[in-house]
């Protein structure tokens, strides 16, 4: 299992998304909490190498994943960006 949080500027894009994509959204965070063991997640490239993304519909979800110092030896996954995809990347 994986610890998901949102930086603060990913929870101020969450809060303005309308609310159908706000709840779609929503499900995606749900789903990295079974990070690595979750579909549809695909690594980014260039200088944004290290972070991944999801997608629902037009709008992406994009975070990075490390390893959790706790003695679990779980994930710790941040979202950083929450966003259409005019302008995402």
């Amino acid at each position: 299992m994986a610890t998901v949080v949102l930086t603060p500027e990913a929870a101020e894009q969450l809060d303005a998304l309308p609310s159908t994509i706000h709840g779609r959204v929503l499900r995606l965070i749900v789903r990295l909490e079974r990070w690595p063991d979750v579909s549809g997640a695909k690594p980014l490239s260039g200088k944004l190498a290290g972070r991944w993304r999801m997608r629902t519909g037009d709008y992406r979800v994009q975070f990075y994943p490390e390893r959790n110092d706790a003695a679990d030896g779980g994930w710790l996954v941040t979202v950083e960006k929450i966003g259409h995809r005019d302008g995402f990347y």
